[in-house]
């Protein structure tokens, strides 16, 4: 990546080198969508930079990822690959800016902002001394995303009349004394003589509040970003902390008619040709050969689902950019529920076939009268869409509310959005629904999960009402804490008996007054996705066996029965009996952010008030 400020050149990936001047290091494309994606930072070497939005990046070779369904959803014509650099041209590819701003020296013990160190073109290193300059710790952010250097000078003269940056005419310096891990003994002093101070306190949430800071506004990440006005708190953060950057991502399966056939081939096609006519798209068919290897299909064809398409957008309302859990369950994941429940088995001439799903070949039976799983679907193959519409700082977003607090990618309004792809396998358990609506209506069953929903409610109502929005309302019923359940402890279950870590497997939830499914799959985009591990786990008399260890493990945790017994657990107290000893899983296998979660509603409270469904 080259920081935006020096003209230097050169970015990203395939495994991409990250780049100023020089070769630093190397970011893979995937990494610019889940853990380096725009407005993150990244540490190279003794310098930081954050990720600069897709109004900068080239993406005139980026590779084209197709996915009509989710676009719709979120509004966009398309998606694209984070562009690969191009060493032999020199072209940029993904850019990036400097920051935090402020540096020290670890000799002289200045700290300043990094153009005063005067460093050699190229370098971060302290002119006076030749030592490599060392970002700051510590930065300042608010939940709407935006970012800036911790005011140190302020936090240094508060109190005084000498608060305002430079008021005083002195130099800061930096000091670990290295005395304690703590903040304590990280030291903030000024040559104007004012008392040194630690930063020991920094990180309340109202520390900075109390000393009249207010957020300011900033977007560095978007270059010739004006400050927006914001209503948020400022809160003190470390640079590398995971609070720094959460990403919002939405992702679809590719399922029939889009995942193959015709259909697959004039989606790929759609957006580059969506604009030209009939004779036009025959033409660039036959000069690109794009039938070659389908003799089956013909251009009129292509021409016909084409129109149909562009017909079909053009009548249709816009879709929301900002999509709801509702909005996903109602539109995409209904339709993936339906194809997950049907056969579709792999054909011999379906070299591309990128979804193949069939029944096992046992019966269910067993499974049905012991565990009330009324189908069991093995996913042999699939692929899965993931693009990144936002972020969000401090505080990890709920599904729920990422429209109320969204930082923006791009300075304006794209037609596309960056996303990758990943192929893998998985297991679809659909539940009895007769005896899931037994279950769900006991009064200790509703009871609980109200006191879950309670919380989730009034946290939304908070985000919403610091947003100026109205709030959504909670998902939590218990229909969803229990799926929701069952998956984490099927991937745990799976990752010791498939050989899987549990952060290459991944969740999907199917819940809603008409759904009752639940889809465990790789989500890595490595070899390791599609080896069979687990499909081989979906033969029912293997499920059968995994349900009851599963079950087994989850009747006791290491922490009870202060974790059954618990009033509230996890964050924001949204989880019940649910912690890291027995249920929660690694952040990227979990879509819901490890909320919502309750192992009463798989096996039952000791006290045998509340019964499990299981």
């Amino acid at each position: 990546m080259s920081p935006a400020p020096r003209r230097t050149r050169r970015s990203s990936l395939p495994s991409a080198p990250v780049r100023t001047a020089r070769r630093l290091g190397e970011i893979r494309r995937a990494q610019l969508v889940t853990t380096y994606g725009v407005g993150a930072m990244i540490a190279v070497e003794n310098e930081s930079f954050l990720v600069r939005g897709i109004d900068s990046w080239d993406i005139s070779e980026a590779p084209f990822v197709v996915e009509p369904r989710l676009a719709r959803q979120l509004g966009v014509s398309g998606f694209r690959l984070p562009p690969a650099p191009d060493p032999d041209r020199a072209k940029d590819g993904v850019r990036a800016v400097r920051f935090p701003e402020w540096y020290s020296c670890p000799s002289c013990r200045s700290l300043q902002p990094y153009k005063k160190f005067n460093s050699p073109a190229g370098k971060a290193e302290c002119s006076n001394c030749r030592e490599d300059l060392v970002p700051s710790r510590f930065v300042m952010a608010c939940a709407t995303g935006h970012l800036e250097d911790f005011p140190y000078w302020t936090w240094v003269h508060r109190g005084t009349q000498r608060s305002a940056p430079g008021g005083c005419g002195g130099e800061l310096r930096f000091r670990a004394d290295g005395s304690t891990a703590s903040l304590r003994s990280v030291l903030i002093s000024c040559s104007c003589g004012a008392d040194e101070v630690s930063m020991e306190g920094s990180f309340r949430r109202q520390a900075l509040k109390e000393l009249g800071i207010r957020c300011s506004g900033r977007r560095p990440w978007l270059r010739d970003a004006p400050a927006e006005g914001c209503r948020d708190d400022p809160r003190t953060l470390q640079r590398g902390s995971s609070s720094v950057w959460f990403p919002v991502m939405h992702s679809a399966l590719s399922i029939p008619p889009w995942s193959e056939g015709l259909t697959k081939i004039a989606a790929q096609l759609y957006d580059k040709l969506k604009g030209e006519d009939a004779a036009s798209i025959r033409a660039y068919l036959r000069i690109e050969k794009v039938l070659q290897h389908h003799p089956a299909y013909s251009p009129d064809e292509i021409v016909s689902l084409i129109e149909r398409w562009r017909a079909d957008e053009q009548s249709a309302d816009r879709p929301t950019a900002d999509p709801t859990p509702e909005s996903f369950r109602g539109g995409l994941y209904r339709d993936e529920y339906r194809s997950l429940s049907t056969a579709y088995p792999e054909r011999e001439d379906a070299h591309d076939q990128d979804f193949v799903c069939e029944p096992p070949r046992a019966s269910v039976g067993l499974l049905r009268e012991n565990h009330g799983v009324e189908q069991v679907m093995l996913v042999k193959r699939l692929r899965e869409v993931r693009a990144l519409q936002s972020f969000t700082r401090v505080d990890e977003p709920s599904p729920a509310d990422t429209p109320l607090r969204r930082a923006p990618i791009a300075l304006t309004e794209h037609n596309w959005l960056p996303a990758i792809e990943v192929r893998g396998e998985g297991v679809f358990l659909r539940l009895d629904t007769d005896r899931l609506r037994a279950w769900e209506q006991q009064p200790g069953v509703v009871a609980r999960a109200l006191r879950i929903r309670d919380n989730h409610d009034r946290l939304l109502a908070e985000r919403a009402s610091a947003a100026g929005k109205p709030a959504p309302s909670s998902y939590a019923t218990p229909r969803f804490l229990l799926l929701h359940t069952l998956a984490h402890v099927l991937i745990n279950e799976w990752s010791l008996d498939g050989g899987y870590p549990a952060a290459a497997l991944r969740e999907r939830l199917y819940v809603d007054d008409e759904m009752a499914g639940v889809l465990v799959y790789t989500a890595t985009s490595d070899s390791a996705g599609s080896l069979g591990g687990i499909v081989a786990q979906g033969e029912p008399a293997r499920i059968d066996a995994t349900l009851r260890a599963a079950l087994h493990r989850a009747g006791w945790c290491s922490n009870d029965p202060l974790c059954m017994e618990s009033e509230a657990s996890g964050a924001d107290s949204l989880n019940l009996a649910a912690c890291h000893a027995c249920i929660l899983l690694p952040e990227t296998s979990c879509e819901n952010n490890n909320i919502l979660l309750d192992r009463a509603a798989l096996v039952g409270t000791a006290d045998g008030l509340v019964q499990g469904f299981f």
